[in-house]
């Protein structure tokens, strides 16, 4: 499992021109999910996620995690964080997990964040989606759950 996290100011995503998921400052994490994951899995990766502490104190100090800022959080599902790029140049996603599986997974996810940070939002699994952002930093962050 692959989060790519960025720390916003704002950040939205839309889906055929209407606006599914918007939030303000917080984290907007960008999911890839492999054929080898599981809820296990993406439990440690949640608790990682959630755990970070990249958000300044009042001393400027990146010492404040997302629940003690009131920060938002916005989910979206990209398999293209799967993409190998060794062989040629066209990216192969042969390790992406199959969409069935990647999705449910996906939706488990979603919904263990909502249960501590109620301003969860996401995007549309599978659809084509627009994602603006207001970088805050810019900071962002890979996590790769062959890492942890």
């Amino acid at each position: 499992m692959r989060f790519l996290i960025q720390r916003v100011k704002h950040a939205a995503v839309r889906v055929d021109k209407r606006t599914i998921g918007e939030i303000g400052q917080g984290l907007l994490v960008f999911v890839g999910v492999s054929a080898e994951d599981n809820e296990e899995i993406a439990d440690k990766m949640i608790k990682k996620l959630l755990g970070l502490r990249i958000f300044e104190d009042e001393n400027g100090k990146t010492n404040l995690d997302l629940h003690a800022v009131s920060g938002g959080l916005l989910i979206v599902s990209q398999f293209t964080l799967y993409a190998d790029c060794r062989k040629g140049n066209r990216p192969s996603f042969i390790h992406a997990g199959p969409p069935a599986m990647a999705d449910a997974l996906y939706e488990y996810i979603l919904n263990e964040c909502k249960k501590v940070i109620p301003d969860t939002q996401h995007g549309e699994f599978g659809a084509d989606m627009e994602v603006s952002l207001v970088n805050d930093g810019p900071f962002t962050i890979w996590l790769d759950s062959r890492e942890q």
